[in-house]
């Protein structure tokens, strides 16, 4: 991934307030549209201009091609607090982070993320690489915030499990494991309208902790269809399961490795 800043030029008197409402609404879009990832876009102010830095998917990222409608409209909102369009400056390649997946057409595709990951939560099935968001059609309301706030959600969950200091973590435990929990639920409903959308069989990883013992733990079979899915090796080193009837893959439990 890339390190890039933004710099936006005032042409006209304006308000901090004005310009900080501007900036904030376009980068939230470009995180909506996936074009940046990550939590934190610091902005400074400069003598007459802002400079925010974000963390971009691929080095085009921040093209105008790459837009949504959502990304587009608060990008003429720029001009209502007297900004001109940002400068694009791609700064160099970001050290700290997965490299994006360069494969055209993806055999199949994963919808996976923990918590300490900040890239998008799609996967290139054959290489395991995170796809930019924004090389798909958009799943809903013209970007992929139902993605991103099930990213959030199933992080938050993944965050306090492994802290493991919160009578919370039971919950969240049942969240990230259960077939049948709500955050399940959802990601694979969005499993299934990126799968309709891009005509490519796509994965919900379902997070596998605890069991009896290995044996029993190799033997399990799908939840969702009680089939047997044990696949050798581990696809990726990672999921020592899989269902193309249900498009699931998990984990032999992390009790058992």
């Amino acid at each position: 991934m890339y390190a890039a800043q933004l710099t936006f030029e005032c042409y006209r008197d304006t308000t901090i307030t004005a310009v900080e409402k501007a900036i904030t609404s376009l980068i939230d879009s470009y995180y909506f549209n996936g074009q940046i990832v990550g939590r934190e876009f610091p902005t400074v102010m400069k003598d007459g201009y802002f400079v925010t830095r974000v963390v971009c998917p691929q080095k085009d990222a921040l093209q105008g091609h790459n837009n949504s409608a959502v990304v587009e409209h608060f990008s003429t909102k720029l001009s209502d607090a007297g900004l001109l369009q940002p400068k694009v400056k791609i700064l160099g390649l970001d050290i700290n982070s997965d490299s994006s997946d360069e494969c055209e057409s993806p055999s199949w595709q994963i919808l996976y993320t923990t918590f300490v990951h900040s890239c998008s939560p799609l996967r290139c099935g054959d290489h395991f690489s995170p796809i930019a968001l924004y090389t798909l059609p958009p799943i809903a309301n013209g970007d992929f915030k139902t993605v991103l706030k099930w990213q959030q959600d199933w992080q938050a969950c993944d965050q306090i499990q492994m802290n493991g200091a919160l009578k919370a973590e039971f919950a969240v435990l049942e969240e990230l494991t259960s077939f049948n929990s709500d955050l399940t639920r959802r990601g694979r409903d969005i499993c299934k309208e990126i799968e309709r959308l891009s005509k490519r069989p796509t994965y919900y990883y379902l997070y596998r902790v605890g069991g009896s013992d290995l044996q029993s733990e190799t033997n399990r079979t799908c939840p969702g269809c009680d089939t047997h899915w044990q696949v050798d090796p581990p696809i990726h080193g990672v999921f020592s399961f899989k269902c193309d009837n249900c498009r699931l893959v998990s984990n032999l439990s992390w009790d058992f490795q």
